[in-house]
């Protein structure tokens, strides 16, 4: 029987090159989402990947979420907290509520994934736990306050629950990625894009397939001995 694999927000962008790769690692892979369920259809489909629709800033929904996909597939072995948002501008024009749907999905998903699945992994005596940060968690970036402290916030917890899984054979790393090709991206005007490729000395944007690759590494048997890093992927960008 393969092991199981959530990866959230994996139906779409970086998400859903995760998801492609675990399955072709031999992986079953669930792909939650939260919303566009015309896309999740189109992409189950596609893939042949199950689609689960839940909110993964919402505690509950994660924990019954997760309960599903595992009497559908089996017991969640893997977790690639891939889901999030942005709600950017600067802190004088930032709402509370741009603050706190940041911080409660993009943060707060990580700890409820967690929370749900955490105890099987370690009872099981193995998981893996992929969380997916950003140059700009480490870096910082103007008009973003939420998702960077967020970001860096995904980091800190990284390596906390690494400490606490270790003995366990849990492992719990991040990602790093820099500017990747998604639509999230593509939607930048072209004259910052433009100047956002100019300051990455490999002189282009990331690919979602090479997001894909890392998480694929750090899911894998090969990776036991790694955990509590983050693995950066962003082309010389930043140097951590």
């Amino acid at each position: 029987m393969s092991r199981v694999a959530i990866v959230t927000g994996g139906t779409r962008g970086i998400g859903e090159a995760i998801s492609l790769a675990l399955r072709d690692m031999g992986y079953t892979v669930a792909a939650n989402y939260a919303g566009n369920e015309e896309k999740a259809k189109a992409f189950t489909d596609k893939t042949g990947i199950r689609a689960y629709k839940w909110d993964v800033g919402d505690h509950q929904a994660c924990l019954d979420g997760c309960a599903q996909v595992a009497a559908d597939l089996g017991p969640v072995d893997i977790v690639v907290n891939n889901a999030g948002i942005t709600r950017d501008g600067v802190l004088m024009k930032m709402s509370f509520e741009d603050w706190n749907e940041v911080m409660r999905i993009n943060l707060g998903g990580c700890f409820n994934m967690a929370k749900a699945t955490f105890p099987g992994m370690r009872e099981r005596g193995w998981g893996r736990i992929v969380n997916i940060g950003s140059i700009n968690g480490q870096a910082g970036q103007y008009g973003q306050v939420n998702y960077a402290a967020a970001k860096s916030g995904i980091h800190g917890f990284t390596k906390a629950l690494a400490q606490e899984g270790a003995k366990f054979g849990v492992t719990v790393n991040a990602i790093a990625p820099g500017y990747i090709d998604t639509d999230m991206v593509a939607a930048v005007p072209a004259p910052v894009l433009e100047k956002i490729v100019a300051r990455v000395p490999v002189g282009r944007l990331g690919h979602a397939d090479e997001i894909a690759r890392g998480v694929a590494f750090l899911c894998s048997e090969d990776a036991g001995f790694v955990t509590g890093s983050t693995m950066s992927i962003n082309g010389g960008q930043h140097m951590y």
